[in-house]
């Protein structure tokens, strides 16, 4: 793991850098710290992100947030997780800030209602994106079972309306299975 005081500087600055200029929650800036920390920096690899991605949602709390505590402790340790959480919580921090001062102004103005008209336009787009990139990835394992829980995860939570965190269980008891069962076929397969 680097322990360069660099590395600790390029981690706020990334974090603070995507915070800032992201708008629409989690889901959007998953995919820019993908394209930060997987394809500029190298830091981590693909699947580590999934997993990581995996790990921030399922986890209590805001996505982006808990993402960034996951890549900081995995590049860079305690310290690291600490300067991310830093990093994504200061820019909404000031910017919630500044706007709470001028509240009714903003809540009345016309130009800024149709900004944040526009802006909801472009996070489902980006939306999309992480959907499309992440859903190929798991395409790309050649693998039924995790394409099979993405199906049954949406009819059960759009179409039957069960609890989130319930099918987060299963998903999880499953997932936990399908691992043991992998490690133990290829056990079995050399010896």
């Amino acid at each position: 793991m680097p322990k360069h005081p660099k590395i600790y500087l390029k981690l706020f600055t990334a974090t603070f850098g995507l915070s800032a200029f992201t708008f629409g929650g989690g889901f959007v800036i998953i995919p820019l710290m993908r394209k930060k920390f997987v394809e500029q920096l190298k830091w981590i690899d693909e699947q580590e992100m999934m997993d990581l991605t995996a790990i921030a949602q399922s986890s209590p709390g805001a996505i982006a947030v808990n993402a960034s505590i996951l890549i900081g402790y995995r590049v860079a340790g305690i310290l690291g997780a600490l300067i991310t959480v830093i990093g994504t919580v200061l820019p909404p921090l000031i910017i919630l800030s500044i706007i709470s001062m001028f509240y009714t102004a903003f809540r009345d103005n016309y130009i800024v209602n149709l900004v944040m008209k526009g802006m909801q336009a472009g996070v489902g787009a980006v939306i999309c994106d992480v959907v499309l990139t992440l859903g190929g990835n798991i395409v790309k394992l050649h693998r039924c079972l995790p394409i099979i829980m993405m199906g049954a995860t949406f009819i059960a939570v759009y179409f039957l309306n069960i609890n989130i965190i319930l099918i987060i269980f299963i998903c999880g008891f499953i997932g936990a299975m399908d691992v043991l069962w992998q490690k133990r076929r290829k056990k079995g397969e050399r010896q």
